[in-house]
């Protein structure tokens, strides 16, 4: 993996402690600081430098939000399969030029403003922390970066490892959606189950509930932050909010009920619907 963005204080932290839980960073690019290090890697000017240098799949994207533009460009540019963005505020404008190229291309985006990826035990790439999560498997999808984590920990209590815990982020305008994501669990042989982490705001977990319905044969469980949000009021994230009467709290659970994903009311009943599903499955 390349870190984009590595010299910056968030960033070269957080390589440090992805190559601690196992991730294999093979350099950095930060513009001007090209044959200097950072946490121990390989700085270069640009990601084209870096990729003549060392092979990698996956880039992960710290630079200032004026930057992330271009520097998801340039990770399309270079064909990297998979772009992981976990910087916050990228303009939506610029969101909207990013998801026009990547139609035209072959990387898959995580993000922006999202707090990563980990499959406990083998790697992280962002900003998660280890305690929450043990290896097993119940993929999660979370457009939430701190209740993901509250939610991996009551899994974990429970006795629900993780195979793979994904940050989609919390901007209106995200690389990959909850259905995209759901597609890719379905596929995963080492995911047995999923849990969904939805918010008010946008169509993504009624989108989610429709494909469901149509392509999911794993159990799933749901749960949707926002319930005592007031509508045209963000909560936390930019595409937490209710506008015009879509993307509220009640829609999102009605539509993942119908589509047979019970919905839980805390983190801590998460684990208990997993518990049932899981029991219903078996023969």
């Amino acid at each position: 993996m390349v870190v984009q963005g590595i010299t910056g204080g968030l960033a070269s932290y957080f390589t440090a402690e992805m190559i601690r839980r196992g991730t294999r960073i093979v350099a950095g690019v930060t513009p001007g600081k090209g044959g200097s290090q950072a946490a121990g890697v390989p700085v270069y000017d640009t990601l084209r430098e870096a990729l003549k240098r060392h092979e990698a799949n996956a880039t992960v994207i710290f630079v200032p939000a004026p930057f992330v533009k271009d520097a998801i460009f340039e990770a399309v540019d270079n064909e990297v399969p998979v772009a992981i963005c976990i910087v916050e505020g990228a303009p939506v404008r610029d969101m909207t030029l990013v998801r026009a190229r990547l139609a035209e291309g072959r990387t898959r985006l995580i993000g922006p403003n999202c707090p990563g990826v980990i499959s406990p035990g083998k790697c992280m790439v962002g900003v998660m922390p280890l305690e929450p999560y043990r290896p097993g498997r119940i993929g999660v999808l979370s457009r939430s970066g701190t209740f993901s984590y509250k939610v991996a920990d009551s899994l974990s209590q429970a006795g629900f490892g993780q195979s793979t815990c994904v940050g989609i982020g919390g901007d209106p305008l995200r690389g990959t959606s909850h259905a995209q994501l759901l597609e890719m669990f379905e596929q995963d042989p080492e995911t047995e189950a999923m849990v969904i982490i939805g918010e008010i705001g946008g169509t993504g977990e009624e989108e989610a509930a429709e494909y469901i319905r149509g392509h999911v044969r794993k159990p799933a469980v749901a749960i949707i932050l926002g319930l005592a949000a007031p509508p045209g009021k963000p909560m936390g994230h930019a595409g937490a909010i209710v506008m015009g009467g879509r993307g509220a709290y009640q829609s999102k659970v009605e539509a993942l009920e119908r589509a047979g994903v019970p919905v839980a009311r805390s983190a801590g009943e998460v684990p208990q619907l997993l518990a049932q599903v899981l029991e219903q499955r078996r023969p």
